[in-house]
């Protein structure tokens, strides 16, 4: 086995298609399909059901999936653990983030990282908590910022920044505010669709109220346009406090109180766990804890880690 098979193993396992996956291994189809069999021939073992309609995993495939996807990531980390102690790595970090996240908490404290260490280079992602879980899955990014969906990896350490309340928002500046979650049940939602963070919290405040939820009338996958259509009257949303700032104060939309205690999202940090610690990363995270309070560990059996 060797790092290129795996690359072309995995390309084959996420696409369960023999030429869509040449393409992402950019390799010929006999090439690949050579790769696969050298590999299936020097394990002993079938990893794939091949028929008309693509090929799919065997039990041992899957188990061969997982092992292959720990091993490209220790092979990765070794290299860039051994560079840095040789001091021959390029200096720098790619940070996955939410747009959000990026405006509000971001705009501030990447400047200033920039200005105290100017020999690293930082590039920032925007994407969705799906896009970010995958970023860092595929070693795409070096850290997400991210709000906590409550699931829980041993590949990765996460650190609590902070605990963001959402609001309850109407484009009607003489809207009544609901006194009740039976009331606000009432009330057509514009939210982002399931799976999301905010979508999730939305949903269990009314299961957790024996209540049914209100009507989704449009369901997209971006806070900043919930926020115009919520603008434009077609509905209320339920967003995060900090993206809703600029859009107050020039009265497109108007803070309603939440019935009851309002939702809060926990605004998180997460990183892969490594033997070796990036130095750019451990700077980027020394810098977090001064300005990106509070920050703590989100899991104490991980205090010590990063």
């Amino acid at each position: 086995m060797n790092p290129r098979q795996l690359k072309t193993f995995l390309a084959v396992a996420r696409f369960g298609n023999l030429t869509r996956a040449a393409a992402e291994a950019n390799l010929a189809q006999s090439s690949l399909s050579d790769q696969m069999q050298s590999l299936e021939q020097e394990l002993g073992v079938q990893l794939f059901e091949r028929s008309r309609q693509g090929v799919t995993l065997t039990p041992a495939g899957h188990v061969m999936q997982t092992y292959a996807e720990e091993i490209l990531a220790l092979h990765d980390e070794a290299g860039i653990a051994i560079r840095a102690a040789a001091q021959k790595s390029e200096q720098t970090l790619t940070i996955g983030t939410l747009e959000t996240v990026a405006a509000d908490k971001l705009a501030g404290f990447l400047p200033h990282f920039r200005e105290a260490h100017p020999e690293i280079g930082l590039t920032l992602k925007i994407g969705g908590s799906g896009d970010l879980q995958r970023w860092l899955e595929d070693s795409s990014i070096d850290l997400a910022i991210t709000f906590d969906r409550g699931q829980t990896d041993e590949r990765f350490i996460s650190r609590l920044i902070s605990h963001e309340p959402l609001s309850l928002i109407s484009g009607n500046a003489g809207a009544p505010p609901p006194t009740t979650l039976a009331e606000l049940s009432e009330l057509p939602f514009i939210a982002t669709g399931d799976g999301c963070v905010y979508r999730r919290l939305f949903d269990t405040a009314f299961t957790e109220a024996a209540i049914a939820a209100p009507r989704i009338v449009t369901q997209v996958d971006s806070i900043t346009t919930i926020i115009r259509l919520v603008a434009s009257g077609v509905g209320y949303g339920l967003v995060p406090r900090l993206a809703i700032d600029a859009h107050a104060k020039r009265g497109d939309v108007f803070e309603l109180p939440w019935p009851g205690k309002a939702p809060s999202a926990s605004l998180i940090m997460v990183w892969r766990r490594r033997r070796v610690q990036p130095p750019t990363l451990s700077r980027l995270l020394a810098a977090a804890q001064t300005e990106l309070r509070p920050l703590r560990p989100a899991d104490a059996r991980l205090r010590h880690e990063g």
